[in-house]
């Protein structure tokens, strides 16, 4: 990790808690995560879907060229640790359920990992968190015990410190909410694409 501890992210990618334990993942770990000790925009992700697992980069899905879109940023500074750190609360693939959907993140990894690396990040000025895990992590005790109550009452995320933006998850599954909340589009993303282009210029 340039800028921080040289080995931390060794033993990151070294890491099998999550294939030793009680349930071990269906196939070999993979961690996916891009550390940014210079960075002052953090996303705080779920954990990789099937795609990211198979390109080793965060994000190598539409889910990332949504995120961003809301954003406004493209992939060379999106992917450019100097500008961006991009932390799932899980970094491997967790595998899917019976009915084909991700599992969720997997809870070894962020007691083990999570601190060291943000104690390495503490020039973070700006926390895009997408999930229930994330936002549980980042806001503690504002956390208001639902996405949908976090994401409405997103103007409350950023008196925390740093600021948390509070997003749903950029899939497509979420259309049907963008559609039904088009405050979304005009309030909240205008706010994010100007505090995230002071950020990473």
């Amino acid at each position: 990790m340039a800028g921080g501890r040289p080995d931390l992210l060794a033993q990151i990618r070294a890491c099998r808690i999550c294939a030793e334990a009680g349930k071990p993942l269906p196939h070999q770990p993979r961690p996916v995560l891009q550390p940014g000790p210079d960075a002052r925009l953090l996303i705080a992700g779920q954990a990789p879907g099937l795609r990211v697992h198979a390109s080793g980069r965060p994000f190598t899905d539409p889910s990332g060229i949504r995120l961003r879109a809301w954003l406004g940023i493209g992939e060379d500074t999106f992917y450019d640790p100097r500008h961006v750190a991009i932390l799932p609360m899980g970094f491997c693939f967790p595998g899917l359920d019976a009915k084909g959907s991700d599992l969720p993140p997997r809870p070894e990894c962020a007691p083990a990992w999570r601190a060291k690396l943000l104690a390495e990040m503490r020039q973070v000025e700006l926390v895009v968190c997408l999930g229930v895990h994330a936002m549980r992590w980042h806001m503690r005790e504002a956390w208001p015990g639902s996405v949908d109550a976090a994401v409405k009452g997103w103007r409350g995320g950023l008196t925390l410190s740093p600021p948390v933006f509070a997003l749903p998850h950029p899939s497509w599954r979420n259309s049907g909410w963008l559609k039904r909340n088009p405050w979304f589009l005009a309030e909240l993303l205008p706010e994010l694409r100007a505090r995230v282009a002071r950020l990473v210029t």
